[in-house]
């Protein structure tokens, strides 16, 4: 069931407090991502990138039934049949919203995904891309693009045989099925699993642990972390990070001992 108007925003943004609320708006068809949606998406991210007050994001989907199940297929039918589709392969580039979530490799402030109901294809691609996921126990994930005659082009193939061991992230790239909650958290995909009532409360209490935490030290350890994964160790320590230097030369690289011996809270700035 289509939204009401073409010009009904696709995505909410909220502020508050230190913390960014992503909200993908569209429930009536499981938070389907148009090209619209992605067009949104692209300001958000941008915004929540460059707004130095936001320390931490959490991404979820409208309504109970569905995180997101990926690209609307009803516009990409409409697209093909227009002859306007175009070739459908990795990546965003020269699509609407790029460079997408899924391609903003430098983005190194912290990205909580909030999980109910269906996660799938671009959907589930999107969750991958964040740094902790938290799901409820009804949530499903599964990457059906091989079903489709598609490719899970906005990176999902690479990011599962990275955070699964190769034959098992293949048989689920092959074959497009789904993983349980409980299943995902098994495997390592997911952080916490709870119920649909706690779910809220659960990834507040995500987001309270990491703004404990000082927020460049937080950024410099993702961005290691994610530039060393394919580095060998010596190479690893001989690279720059540059989030890492901004927290070596920052105030709050001196906060945290100073308040640890005078046995108070620290005072973060993240400058």
């Amino acid at each position: 069931m289509p939204e009401t108007t073409e010009n009904t925003p696709r995505v909410r943004y909220d502020k508050r407090g230190r913390v960014a609320h992503i909200v993908l708006d569209r429930p009536r068809v499981l938070n389907a991502m148009d090209r619209r949606m992605h067009a949104e998406l692209a300001e958000v991210w941008d915004d929540f990138e460059s707004d130095e007050d936001i320390w931490v994001g959490v991404l979820s989907g409208a309504g109970d039934r569905a995180f997101s199940v990926g690209q609307d297929l009803v516009e990409l039918a409409d697209l093909i049949r227009g002859g306007t589709a175009g070739d459908s392969t990795f990546g965003s580039r020269n699509k609407p919203g790029w460079p997408r979530l899924t391609e903003r490799f430098a983005l190194a402030k912290p990205i909580i995904a909030k999980v109910r109901g269906y996660a799938f294809g671009g959907g589930f691609e999107l969750a991958l891309a964040c740094d902790v996921i938290v799901a409820a126990d009804d949530a499903a994930f599964a990457l059906p693009e091989a079903r489709l005659g598609l490719v899970p082009g906005a990176g999902g193939v690479f990011r599962m045989v990275r955070q699964l061991p190769f034959r098992t992230a293949a048989g689920y790239l092959l074959t497009g099925r789904q993983l349980t909650a409980a299943r995902a958290y098994e495997l390592g995909l997911v952080n916490e699993v709870t119920t649909p009532d706690e779910l809220d409360d659960c990834v507040d209490r995500w987001v309270e642990d990491i703004l404990r935490c000082a927020p460049l030290s937080v950024r410099a350890i993702k961005e290691a972390a994610h530039t060393s994964a394919a580095l060998s160790l010596e190479h690893a320590f001989a690279t720059r990070y540059v989030w890492e230097e901004a927290r070596m030369h920052s105030d709050d690289a001196k906060e945290g001992p100073l308040a640890f011996v005078d046995k108070r809270p620290p005072r973060w700035t993240g400058r």
